[in-house]
């Protein structure tokens, strides 16, 4: 039976130690201050395989990059320089 004094105490997850270094938003290094659509090449890294937009979490961006980057690939694809979907 568990001891008594440890009862409201949360069990450390294995690891969530913070082991992993946060990402840091590759547009706040650059210093760019508005995300360009025309840029394909850079835009097809916050895509997945899919064509879907990967999330703030898995890409680093902040909240405000990664806006601004939803809306330049909504454009490019409207623009036909990315897919909507792979074939």
């Amino acid at each position: 039976m568990k001891d008594p004094r440890e009862r409201g105490r949360k069990r450390e997850r294995p690891g969530a130690g913070g082991q992993q270094r946060r990402r840091s938003c590759y547009f706040c290094r650059e210093g760019v201050v508005e995300v360009d659509y025309k840029n394909a090449g850079q835009l097809r890294r916050y895509v997945s395989e899919k064509a879907k937009i990967r999330s703030r979490r898995v890409t680093g961006a902040c909240r405000r990059h990664q806006r601004q980057v939803a809306v330049a690939v909504k454009r490019a694809r409207e623009m036909a320089l990315l897919p909507y979907i792979s074939g």
